[in-house]
């Protein structure tokens, strides 16, 4: 079992940067990526950021490329997500995810486990 928990959402101004934090425990060890997705009312979720645990190679959604970067402390088990020129649209509630295996890494369905969320609002 992979424990998810993030923190770091809030409400900020367009062209403010926030940074999200992922904290993982349990068989932390056994999982081969971690996500970022995020999820506005009314859409569906959509894939952000992944990177590897080991190597670091990171994958970014176009949508987020040049703004968003994805990082990893292994010695803490934990992923960031630096949000930086943060625009009204960004504004959804964003979740941390957790996989075993390569592959897909903008499909959600791959994934195996999830934390609950932080919420993430840019007003305009």
């Amino acid at each position: 079992q992979v424990q998810l928990v993030e923190s770091g959402g809030g409400l900020v101004q367009a062209g403010d940067s926030l940074r999200l934090s992922c904290a993982a425990s349990g068989r932390t060890f056994s999982a081969h990526a971690m996500g970022w997705f995020r999820q506005a009312p009314g859409k569906e979720r959509e894939f952000v950021a992944a990177i590897r645990w080991s190597g670091g190679s990171t994958y970014y959604a176009d949508s987020v490329k040049g703004r968003f970067t994805i990082s990893r402390d292994n010695a803490k088990s934990t992923v960031y997500l630096q949000m930086n020129s943060l625009k009204p649209e960004d504004t959804a509630v964003y979740y941390c995810a957790a996989r075993y295996y390569s592959g897909t890494y903008y499909n959600p369905n791959e994934y195996n486990y999830w934390g609950q969320g932080t919420q993430v609002t840019v007003s305009s």
